[in-house]
């Protein structure tokens, strides 16, 4: 899904044809390593897959299965494996990979990160990471906070934190999820995306027997269906997005939509609706829901105006529903 969401904005910036570059971060220098990784996963030789299907043989995760196969076939390993382990720089490489796909003529620039890397706990010189920030805010460390990051950024988090909007991980909708998944049949859990090869029963095991979400990962995890991914499968079921909706999505061209603008992108907003007829630009969700004539839009619209309602159930206070509909788009 991540991957499909990916190429989607990839696609979008394409179809723009005003947009020149696109920047991203890595954990790594060697840019031509990771356009290497892009190309094989992009072309697939039929030596790289058939050494895939023997990794995933093993009854390890995909990604570790990919990170091996791509290994021996580019037989470095001490060039590919530290690459491999950075989520920064797999990351990278798929936004190379939707790039070489799209035949797009938008130049990569990748940025190497410095300081501190994914999921670091620590503060170095005033550089943090995302995990190390929102543990921060958890913790109620503002003080730490306003040295890491925009004074715009702090004063936000702090207003939003003072009257209860700040949701900072997924138990905050614990007790949804396991009503959702104790109300959903096997069949039905069968059906959400990443969910495969019969886990849908272990899900529908674990979710009878736990009552939080760490003890439900636990019981779920297995070399091969990683932390993350169950719980990409829990926010699917949360939401109802189903196997059927992915594929639905990944035929069309994909929607912008718009929360807000200045006026410099009052400009570009112009120059994407002239460039790009064929592509829907929503600034206002009731005009479109009333015009809209695509069922597969109108799916789409209707998960993403759903996931901002439950996304207000973790608010300390005001727990309000269609803010799609009553909050107006910021315009600086």
């Amino acid at each position: 899904m991540q991957k499909a969401l990916l190429h989607g904005a990839v696609k979008i910036l394409e179809n723009l044809g005003i947009v020149d570059t696109i920047s991203f971060g890595t954990e790594t220098d060697d840019f031509a390593a990771l356009n290497n990784l892009a190309t094989i996963i992009t072309e697939e030789p039929k030596e790289y897959v058939n050494m895939l299907r023997e990794e995933l043989k093993q009854g390890v995760s995909f990604p570790k299965a990919r990170e091996q196969a791509l290994i021996k076939y580019l037989n470095d390993e001490v060039r590919y494996k530290d690459i491999l382990n950075s989520p920064n720089n797999i990351l990278g490489v798929e936004y190379l990979k939707a790039l070489k796909m799209l035949k797009s003529k938008i130049t990569p620039i990748a940025i190497k990160r410095e300081k501190v890397y994914y999921n670091d706990n620590v503060i170095v010189d005033d550089f943090a990471s995302a995990t190390a920030i929102r543990n921060m805010v958890m913790n109620k460390e503002f003080a730490g906070l306003i040295k890491v990051v925009p004074r715009p950024t702090y004063e936000t988090i702090l207003r939003e934190y003072e009257v209860g909007n700040v949701v900072l991980d997924i138990q905050q909708f614990e007790k949804e999820i396991f009503y959702t998944l104790r109300r959903m049949t096997v069949n039905e859990i069968a059906e959400l995306p990443d969910v495969s090869e019969g886990l849908e029963n272990t899900i529908k095991n674990a979710a009878n027997f736990c009552n939080n979400i760490k003890d439900f990962i636990n019981m779920v995890k297995t070399k091969r269906y990683t932390q993350t991914r169950i719980q990409r499968i829990l926010v699917f079921a949360l939401l109802g997005i189903t196997k059927k909706d992915v594929q639905a999505a990944k035929k069309v061209v994909p929607y912008a939509r718009v929360l807000g603008f200045n006026e410099k992108g009052k400009l570009l907003l112009s120059g994407i609706s002239q460039n790009n007829p064929k592509m829907d630009v929503i600034t206002s969700v009731k005009r479109f829901m009333d015009n809209n004539t695509n069922k597969t839009y109108k799916r789409m619209l209707e998960i993403d105006i759903f996931a901002t309602d439950v996304y207000t159930l973790g608010y300390r206070n005001d727990s309000m529903a269609n803010l799609d509909y009553t909050k107006n788009m910021i315009m600086l």
